[in-house]
């Protein structure tokens, strides 16, 4: 006869529900008590801790035998989210509430004079406000009255007179700046006199002008041939002069220094500026990598890595929008500038100083008047300030022309700049009566 197995329950096995019929009749459900367990902290609102607190603090507090009653600190709790419920409170609070209230009528009964001010303080802070709209408690202590503060004279905005604003009329453009522009413009005056060059020839032992001014023309013929902006070609050349003045360097390195100045100037002027590899090429790969990175380096610490150097190009720009000058009577201007570069006799010049003197005589060849008011108010130059400089620019421009030094000229022959470089000199009768 076959045996029956017997399964063995599984403990375990089965979970019970926490909503099951079988846990509901296991037994009555308790109610849960609102008392707490033995030795457990009472519940307890907090208004009516902070009450009880009040008011034990102030019932214990020892007198002494003048009756002088030593109070504790004050303490100054604001509800505001408690308003509403202040109003609703039970009667056993506001009987307790009553009675903090005569503690503090008796404490101030025994106080001296000068805790009377105090202690009715403390009865404004106790005091519930009635209803919901109940204004709050006013301050016994008046506001003291907010310190101007000077702003300092450096900081202070200069006032610029209506006849000489140029700015205004960019007030909606953010990129022009027309709060700060005048401001900006004479720091960068003030920062020439870091950066007053001389001539410095006397410490290259093997170079002259002649091969300084060959080495600007090629860097004006690499501009064009990268479409750089002309800030960098001014700062390439201000950043040559300046390694050149701190640093004896050989005939055969010269070129070296004006590629690398380029290169440097494209990182901080352009916005996608040319690769290592297209300045190697366009030396005919003549210098190695590692050479043109060496010169990099040593080109920045000679400068200080202070390669913001005040150019004339930001500075023509900004007196030629004094004038409303046209495009052409600007280009000419820069025509005479760009050619200034390479003479040597102009290299001390500030660039401030040389913008000026090249606008003044492209606005004597226009027959556009002379160095006027408004002039003479941004860029801070009298018209006998530019004399001097006026002549070596226009004696610059009369010698005749080096068929070595061709890429300005060619440059500005083209109708792009309005073949400005074909148009005849001034004569020196003109610009005589202009400049005395």
């Amino acid at each position: 006869m076959p045996l029956t197995t017997r399964r063995k329950a599984t403990t375990g096995s089965r979970i019970p529900k926490l909503n099951s019929t079988e846990n509901k009749e296991e037994g009555p459900q308790v109610k849960r008590s609102s008392s707490p367990p033995k030795g457990a902290p009472k519940k307890r609102t907090a208004f009516i801790d902070i009450t009880n607190a009040v008011a034990l603090c102030l019932s214990e507090c020892p007198s002494n035998s003048d009756g002088d009653v030593r109070t504790a600190h004050k303490v100054q709790i604001s509800l505001p989210g408690r308003r509403k419920e202040a109003s609703k409170k039970t009667s056993s609070t506001v009987k307790k509430q009553s009675n903090v209230k005569k503690s503090l009528s008796v404490s101030s009964e025994g106080t001296t004079a000068d805790k009377e001010g105090s202690d009715e303080e403390h009865k404004l802070c106790e005091e519930e406000p009635q209803g919901d709209g109940a204004a709050p408690v006013e301050e016994l202590v008046a506001a003291a009255p907010p310190a101007v503060c000077e702003v300092p004279a450096h900081l202070k905005r200069q006032e610029i007179p209506a006849e000489f604003d140029i700015d205004s009329e960019n007030s909606e453009d953010s990129y022009m700046c027309p709060e700060y522009a005048k401001d900006i413009f004479d720091y960068l005056k003030q920062r020439e006199e870091k950066f007053v060059l001389s001539n410095y020839m006397c410490k290259q032992p093997t170079l002259n002008p002649e091969m300084r001014a060959i080495l600007i023309d090629w860097l004006v013929e690499v501009q064009e041939n990268f479409e750089l902006y002309h800030e960098t070609l001014y700062l390439a050349v201000k950043m040559t002069d300046h390694f050149l003045s701190h640093t004896p360097v050989h005939r055969e390195m010269l070129q070296l220094v004006g590629s690398t100045a380029m290169l440097i100037a494209s990182k901080f002027e352009e916005r996608s500026p040319p690769c290592l590899d297209d300045f190697l090429y366009i030396c005919d790969d003549a210098y190695k990598r590692e050479e043109l990175i060496s010169m990099e380096a040593s080109i920045l610490q000679a400068l200080s890595f202070d390669i913001n150097i005040p150019i004339p190009y930001r500075f023509l720009r900004r007196y030629a929008k004094c004038v409303n000058a046209g495009m052409d009577t600007l280009t000419l201007a820069r025509f005479f500038c760009e050619m200034s570069l390479m003479d040597m006799n102009l290299v001390a010049e500030r660039g401030s100083l040389l913008a000026s003197s090249c606008l003044l005589m492209a606005l004597v060849t226009k027959n556009l008047g002379g160095w006027s008011p408004i002039l003479q108010f941004h860029s801070g130059y009298q018209t006998s300030d530019l004399v001097p400089v006026v002549r070596k620019v226009y004696e610059m421009m009369e010698a005749p022309p080096d068929d070595k030094l061709r890429a300005v000229r060619n440059k500005y022959s083209h109708k792009v700049f309005f073949e400005v470089a074909s148009l005849p000199l001034v004569s020196v009768d003109v610009l005589d009566r202009v400049l005395l």
